[in-house]
């Protein structure tokens, strides 16, 4: 007899080896029908993800997936992506299949051909999908050796296939799943049939290099998002309806905020005006430093090759690394500030009862990113970090990671930001230091969060190779999740790099380093506020806070000294003095999503008032200038974000 433990405790025995699906049916004719896999666990043996054709021939765990779960969804992503490689192999039979894995909120598939594919081929492919999966074709799978795969897979003209299994270490086993006369590699596992394939929509193609090498060819990268439901698809197409309005490329281009060039692939050309956000933020994090016993240092932007060596960033990360050289010396243009930060504890010796020593700094830094990879601000290869470096003892350890979470939560609150997700990433399979001392960093951070009652989630094997971190992960206007802030226990590095400090005993002992970063990537934080505001930065972020529009000429100089009483006061404004008609003044300046327009002409000149026009059709009326800048001061000085509260 076989027996089959359920979720719930539950035992299910047969005679006879017995398939997932058989098992589901077994339940409820409604679950088998449900079904799109298992999770099936044996003795001694980890949970793996299985067809709902798969045989168990033993004692076994087992919980069904059905469309609810989330690896439901991602199997049908997954199986969706072979339904699209089905369909272009249908249509246009010359081209050729790569790789076709799920991504965040769907897949995509990438593949060779003789011409780009257009508009007018996406549509037809996805009616050929829907045709496809309404076929309710079963998907099969079937284990080949690898050398026939590859034999069969060169005889079809898959040339790209049969390089990947080829490239595939050792002689095992390959599966490959099969739905109709189309044939593909893959793990596995996929939806029983392609009917369970119903919601679905492809949404661009783009560019590739074939294993992300610029020396090899461009290949075409359709992208597609799929779903269990149609409710669901719908609300994320409107999302990305959203973010493509909001997109900070976009508007940085039409605010002049800042713009890219291909003689700095992955750099950006900061405007006067994109600028101004710059400071206002780094301004806003300087006073956050002051206010939370930090000291700001700065580090050396190039250090020599033998430290990146000691601190294992060289043997870990070197692929992602400039490197420069001078007088037969290498050095390595910094990916990141921990080392430098280092040096700076390690050049005076420090007693017990001046930890925790607290470093931060705006830090330069430049990773090597593939150029496929770039995306306007949010992924670049010159960015700078609000880094910092806390130098402590164990007992201080978990008391500064429920500091650093408070702290975080009151600066992105600030920015506009109440909504925070929390990850603890453990150990990755690639690391340095012992399993004990990952033990007591990853206990450190879970019952911190547990102390300031945050709820979390352990992404498992995804922490940095010398320590585990917690992930802050934001939630923006329109639902999107964008991971900014993290704090990384490190046991590794200080020991690697001689850091000590006198403890109560007088004896030298190697400091807990805790790697911590707020906002992240300045770049990428300010691509995120300005794709969460629409560029409709509040006034304490604008690059301007107001701008003195005069009606005729006569009231011009009026204009002119409203303007430079603000400015005298602090704020950032500016007058138009053109000879233009107030109607288009005020238009262009509400597409450039100035907070306050303010309008003069006789009337206001004689008695010295302006009258306000706030963003998003606000008309707070005639105000004299003192009235409009007490105002303004006020929602400067509580940052708030919507314009025209009571002074």
């Amino acid at each position: 007899m076989i027996c089959i433990t359920l979720p719930d405790g539950s035992k299910r025995s047969f005679e006879q080896p017995v398939s997932v699906h058989d098992v589901a049916h077994s339940i409820g004719p409604g679950l088998g029908k449900a079904a799109l896999a298992g999770r099936v666990a044996y003795p001694g043996q980890l949970a793996q993800l299985v067809d709902t054709s798969h045989l168990i021939e033993q004692d076994a765990n087992l919980a069904i997936v059905t469309d609810k779960d989330p690896d439901g969804l991602d199997l049908i992503r997954h199986s969706t992506a072979h339904l699209l490689a089905y369909a272009v192999k249908s249509l246009f039979p010359d081209a050729q299949v790569t790789i076709g894995p799920v991504i965040e909120n769907g897949f995509y598939y990438d593949f060779s051909y003789k011409r780009p594919f257009t508009p007018e081929d996406l549509d037809a492919i996805e009616k050929k999908m829907a045709e496809l999966a309404r076929l309710d074709q079963p998907v099969v799978r079937e284990e080949w050796s690898r050398d026939d795969a590859v034999k069969f897979f060169r005889g079809i003209g898959e040339a790209y296939k049969a390089e990947i299994i080829a490239s595939i270490p050792g002689n095992e086993t390959i599966s490959l799943y099969r739905e109709g006369d189309f044939i593909d590699l893959c793990r596995g596992p996929h939806v029983p049939s392609t009917g369970r394939l119903r919601v679905f929509k492809l949404t661009s193609v783009a560019g590739a290099y074939w294993r992300g090498d610029s020396n090899n060819e461009m290949l075409q990268r359709i992208y597609g998002t799929a779903w269990a439901r149609k409710e669901d698809q719908d609300a994320y197409l409107h999302m990305l309806e959203q973010a493509e309005l909001r997109d900070h490329r976009r508007i940085g281009r039409e605010l002049d905020l800042f713009h890219f060039q291909e003689e700095a692939p992955g750099l950006i050309f900061w405007h006067p005006k994109g600028w101004a956000i710059w400071q206002q933020v780094e301004q806003y994090m300087r006073q956050v430093y002051v206010d939370n016993g930090y000291q700001e240092v700065k580090a050396p932007q190039i250090l020599d090759l033998s430290l990146w060596k000691k601190t294992g960033h060289w043997d870990n990360y070197k692929e992602n690394m400039f490197t420069t050289e001078s007088e037969n010396r290498v050095y390595g243009l910094k990916p990141m500030n921990c080392p430098g930060h280092v040096q700076i504890f390690n050049a005076g010796l420090h007693s017990y009862r001046e930890l925790p020593v607290r470093y931060g700094e705006f830090g330069q830094c430049h990773r090597n990113e593939p150029s496929g990879s770039l995306h306007g601000m949010m992924r670049v290869r010159g960015f700078t970090q609000d880094d910092g470096h806390i130098f402590c003892t164990e007992d201080q350890l978990q008391e500064e990671c429920a500091a650093f979470t408070r702290l975080l939560q009151k600066v992105y609150a600030d920015f506009g930001f109440t909504e925070i997700l929390y990850k603890v990433a453990t150990r990755p399979e690639k690391r340095i230091g012992e399993d004990a001392v990952w033990d007591k960093a990853e206990k450190a951070l879970m019952d911190s969060l547990e102390a300031s009652g945050c709820h979390y989630e352990v992404s498992e094997g995804e922490g940095a190779f010398y320590g585990p971190k917690i992930e802050y992960t934001l939630k923006d206007a329109i639902g999107r999740h964008w991971q900014c802030g993290t704090i990384q226990v490190d046991f590794s590095m200080p020991k690697r790099l001689g850091a000590e400090y006198v403890d109560a005993s007088d004896q030298r002992r190697t400091p807990v380093m805790l790697h911590r970063a707020i906002l992240g990537s300045f770049e990428r934080f300010i691509a995120m506020l300005i794709e969460n505001h629409a560029g409709a930065l509040p006034p304490w972020l604008a690059p301007h806070h107001a701008v003195v529009c005069c009606i005729s000429e006569s009231s011009a100089p009026y204009a002119e000294e409203v303007a430079k009483a603000l400015v005298q006061q602090g704020f950032r404004a500016f007058s138009d003095l053109r000879g233009e008609k107030i109607t288009r003044k005020v238009r262009e300046h509400s597409l450039q999503k100035i907070p306050y327009i303010l309008v003069v002409g006789d009337k206001e000149r004689a008695a010295g008032t302006v009258s306000v026009r706030g963003r998003g059709n606000l008309d707070l009326g005639s105000l004299s200038v003192a009235d409009f800048s007490a105002r303004l001061l006020n929602e400067i000085r509580t940052r708030q974000t919507v314009l025209g509260p009571a002074a």
